[in-house]
């Protein structure tokens, strides 16, 4: 009875459908460990982000680096070859004459006659001459010029007492030429400020002198006679 007891107690621990091993566990298909390596390395990206971020702002901060600066630039100029013309371009102009040095400039008197008849009118001339060795300007308009006459200390005429209007004219001269000017003197008596005078220049054989002026430049006096 006891043996017939064991028997039916293993047969029914061996029946099917009543084993009592436990179940293996399922394993995540490969689709869920890609999605997880994924959130893995987004999320190692996203830290090493922030830390290259926090590394440059500090390195920033402390270094005080200026920022990157412009840089001008310039093309080589272009150097025309032999014979061409650049176009656009103007001609170099002759450098400007300079003004005469006074130093340098001579101012002449002279009369066309040594003596004159009653009834002549001296022509009185003056010369003015570049004493350099360059060409020079000077002014020789009758804003400049003087013709005076004297006898003695008596101021008998000058051109500029009722000279009705002054005018400059440049004139160029050229090393060790000169320019010269007439006047007719009319035998007249002048003041300063043309003032009315009826006396008239004696003769008889009377002396007088010229004396030409280009600003404060004077010549020497010319001595003549009139009769």
């Amino acid at each position: 009875m006891a043996t017939k007891g064991k028997q039916q107690s293993t047969a029914r621990s061996s029946a099917p459908g009543k084993s009592t091993a436990p179940a293996k566990k399922r394993r995540p298909s490969p689709a869920v460990y890609r999605r997880r390596r994924q959130v893995v390395f987004g999320g190692l990206l996203l830290v090493l982000a922030l830390i290259v971020v926090a590394v440059v702002s500090i390195g920033g901060a402390m270094g005080g680096q200026p920022g990157p600066q412009a840089v001008s630039t310039t093309e080589p100029s272009q150097v025309p070859s032999q014979g061409s013309v650049p176009s656009g371009t103007a001609s170099p102009s002759a450098s400007p004459t300079p003004v005469c040095d006074f130093n340098l400039m001579t101012v002449a008197a002279k009369t066309d006659k040594p003596a004159y008849g009653p009834e002549e009118k001296p022509l009185l001339t003056m010369t003015i001459t570049n004493g350099g060795t360059a060409p020079c300007e000077v002014n020789v308009g009758t804003s400049q010029m003087e013709y005076l006459v004297m006898s003695g200390a008596d101021r008998i005429f000058s051109s500029k007492d009722c000279q009705a209007g002054s005018e400059d004219l440049i004139k160029t001269i050229q090393p060790g030429k000169s320019e010269t000017a007439n006047f007719p003197w009319q035998r007249n008596r002048t003041l300063e400020g043309c003032g009315a005078i009826n006396a008239k220049p004696g003769g008889g054989g009377a002396y007088y002198t010229f004396e030409a002026r280009l600003g404060n430049k004077a010549s020497p006096k010319a001595v003549f006679q009139l009769n």
